[in-house]
């Protein structure tokens, strides 16, 4: 067995899970003594669809975008920061996340209706999963975030062809690559509809790559990021520092707001950055460390370090979704583009926050400003990535021709 096999096999051990699959057709509400919530989101896709009502779409890609509009039930009595997974079909929303409504959208018109009777606030949260999911977790996982967060926006998620394998990472990642016009042109469509005021875009793993790659095409186009959109999250992001650096550089000024969630123990991305040539990931850096603290400040970024936060994911790679204080930062905060900087923020225990460049307790947490991506420095991770100079930064590496304006 190859070493990037035993790798995956590793990966595929520490994440394995069970559910049903097929829960996308919808059940009858709850009886009604019964008290659940309900978030409805806007789909758009590039997957193929499955011809099965119960999955609706699958792993493969199609030439043609899909628009659907999806409501979730949420049961009472649930944890926060957990998706209830049925444990037999159907659903019951009483106990379970269940669909309650699908309804397939035709046409732009359609879903700016569909947005106008939606409009909370005129705010947008658009959503990219990452890595590993089939169609109905990326549902149920933005339906949680959105509960859990308490968020006043309209939640949009877009969903690419991932074939829900760990074996598959190279497809999915080919997959982002595939669906980066799309997701460019669903932000171009959302921002042009006047009952849009501000969109935050929020990308998971993998999922930050293909936002990344979409809004710099974005800003390749038109020399900056569209306007409206306001502040960008990634979490656990699986991008290349040195790509990122560039990603970041071409997308043009102004830039929206920064934020990113890292962590240290996230088994998936040293698994990735194995896979990928032992070159250190974005989502597993100290920001709390030079290079990364003094360099991305320059650029206003700023850097949650999650690595002492208990969840309980075995990976350590989905915290900012299982974590409750995390959830309610980034609806109640982030996506405001409030900063970290107000003792009114409490995260958790254990966490430390760096805003600024300078260490700071804000509460129980502390946040992270981290470095400029056009002069960020390469460094190992745990001593297994590939080395770089500790005096060789991203611009030395980047000629004038290379950058479109």
């Amino acid at each position: 067995m190859s070493k990037r096999n035993s790798a995956l096999l590793l990966l595929l051990v520490l994440s394995g899970c069970g559910h049903p699959s097929g829960v996308m057709t919808p059940v009858s509400p709850p009886a009604s003594n019964v008290t659940t919530s309900k978030v409805d989101m806007l789909v758009a896709t590039t997957r193929e669809p499955s011809g099965d009502p119960a999955t609706l779409f699958n792993g493969e890609r199609s030439p043609v975008p899909s628009l659907t509009q999806v409501s979730v039930s949420l049961p009472p009595k649930r944890q926060s920061g957990t998706v209830q997974w049925p444990k037999s079909l159907p659903p019951n929303p009483a106990t379970d996340f269940a669909v309650t409504n699908v309804q397939q959208i035709a046409t732009v018109d359609e879903g700016r209706a569909w947005f106008k009777q939606h409009v909370n606030g005129g705010h947008a949260l658009v959503f990219i999963h990452g890595f590993n999911n089939k169609y109905e977790e990326s549902v149920f996982r933005l339906a949680q975030i959105v509960h859990d967060s308490g968020m006043q926006a309209t939640p949009v998620l877009f969903t690419w062809p991932s074939r829900a394998e760990i074996t598959a990472y190279q497809y999915d990642k080919e997959s982002t690559n595939y669906s980066r016009t799309a997701l460019e042109q669903a932000l171009r469509t959302l921002a042009a509809d006047p009952n849009v005021k501000d969109i935050t875009v929020m990308a998971h793993s993998m999922g930050t790559w293909l936002a990344m790659e979409s809004l710099r095409q974005m800003g390749i186009r038109d020399g900056h990021v569209n306007s409206k959109i306001h502040n960008v999250i990634l979490a656990s992001p699986d991008i290349d520092i040195q790509v990122f650096a560039k990603q970041y550089v071409e997308m043009g000024e102004p830039r929206p707001k920064f934020t990113i969630f890292v962590s240290q123990d996230d088994k998936a991305l040293a698994v990735s950055s194995f896979i990928t040539g032992k070159v250190s990931r974005l989502g597993a850096i100290n920001p709390a460390e030079e290079p990364y603290r003094s360099k991305l400040e320059k650029a206003g970024i700023t850097a949650v370090d999650l690595t002492t936060l208990d969840t309980e994911d075995s990976l350590s790679h989905g915290k900012f979704a299982e974590s409750p204080a995390i959830v309610q930062l980034i609806g109640q905060r982030l996506m405001k583009g409030q900063t970290l900087t107000d003792s009114n923020v409490t995260l958790g225990q254990g966490i430390t926050a760096v805003v600024g460049g300078t260490v700071t307790n804000i509460g129980n947490v502390a946040a992270t400003a981290v470095a400029a991506p056009a002069t960020l420095v390469e460094r190992p991770l745990s001593g297994r990535a590939r080395p770089r100079s500790s005096d060789t930064t991203l611009e030395d590496d980047l000629k004038p021709q290379e950058l479109v304006k």
